[in-house]
């Protein structure tokens, strides 16, 4: 019996023993819809995790705002109920105003590599070091894109910088948002997204300030959208974040696949963000919007135009004049 007792307990330890370590919990969550560029990126970088930690972490992938939406996700981060998220630069503004710096007139109308520069210098690394300060989380790797937003038109083709004057732009928020269209020459207006279609329809405003993704997806051309004018205002980005108290717990060695394994994504969540605004661009012309592209000189023109309103603009959002003079300093004169 004795001989039996001891096999039983030598039977049962590796199980007792599982359970009374269980594996550290990584709930991920997103806002979007499952079809949506940004969804369907984090999703990959969570199954590949999935695949090379082999099992000794617990992956909960969520979309949807299935657990929390990216407004709110940030505080939930904070409060440890959930362990990462992938929020917008507009949201994450909020806690760290110096990423506000990418919503300035010196970077209107700039191509995409303009931030990639910025963010892979020492600029870049100032701008994580405070996020993670703010936010109490680790920025894993490398911001992935939305893409540039423009301008829409409903009541008037815009053709050139100069038709702006005097529309009203609806835009999402955000006091950069709404100096950048005043200095344009427009008024801007806040309007919740669930109450724009009808607004459109009624001609409460002349356009909006958003993506071609975003009209495609709303069917705005359905609303009242009729013209587009893609003068980059500026490019939104989301930035993967993983919360302090998980990822001080973890090994070295498995924060190392977790931040390989997420830059490793980047490059084509990169390159499908911008396809899929180029796919969005080309449902747009296929229902009529009539799309216009300002030449470089123009935006070059306007970026200089609109730059006076920077000062203003920067003391507003309480961004450091030093980490903005270093960017300056970065950045191309012209493009």
């Amino acid at each position: 019996m004795r001989t039996i007792y001891f096999l039983l307990l030598a039977l049962l330890l590796p199980f007792t023993a599982t359970h009374a370590t269980p594996l550290p919990q990584l709930r991920i969550s997103v806002e979007n819809s499952p079809s949506h560029v940004q969804t369907r990126a984090v999703k990959r970088f969570a199954d590949t995790l999935a695949e090379r930690t082999e099992g000794r972490l617990d992956i909960r992938f969520h979309d949807q705002a299935a657990l929390y939406r990216d407004k709110d996700v940030l505080y939930a981060l904070a409060q440890g109920k959930v362990e990462m998220a992938v929020p917008g630069t507009w949201h994450v503004m909020k806690f760290e105003p110096n990423i506000g710096i990418f919503l300035l007139p010196c970077f209107y109308g700039r191509p995409a590599r303009d931030t990639y520069d910025i963010l892979n210098g020492p600029v870049g690394t100032a701008l994580n070091n405070r996020v993670e300060k703010a936010t109490q989380a680790r920025v894993i790797g490398s911001w992935v894109d939305l893409g540039h937003a423009h301008l829409y038109g409903v009541t008037r083709k815009i053709t050139a910088h100069e038709d702006i004057s005097g529309l009203r732009i609806r835009v999402a928020g955000g006091a950069a948002n709404e100096m950048r269209i005043t200095a344009l020459g427009g008024t801007p207006f806040s309007i919740a997204w669930p109450d724009l279609p009808i607004k459109l329809e009624q001609k409460v405003v002349d356009g909006i300030l958003t993506t071609h993704e975003t009209v495609r997806s709303a069917k705005l051309w359905e609303h009242g959208i009729r013209y587009a004018f893609e003068d980059r205002e500026y490019f939104p980005q989301y930035i993967p974040l993983i919360r302090n108290s998980f990822w001080n717990r973890l090994p070295d060695d498995l924060k190392k696949i977790i931040t390989r394994t997420w830059e490793e994504h980047v490059d084509q969540a990169r390159a499908e963000a911008a396809e899929a605004q180029l796919s969005a661009r080309d449902v747009l012309l296929s229902h009529g919007v009539e799309i216009v592209t300002p030449s470089p000189a123009a935006v070059t023109t306007w970026r200089e135009h609109i730059f006076p309103a920077q000062p203003k603009m920067v003391q507003a959002l309480r961004i450091d004049p030093e980490l903005l003079k270093q960017t300056m300093s970065e950045l191309p004169s012209t493009h």
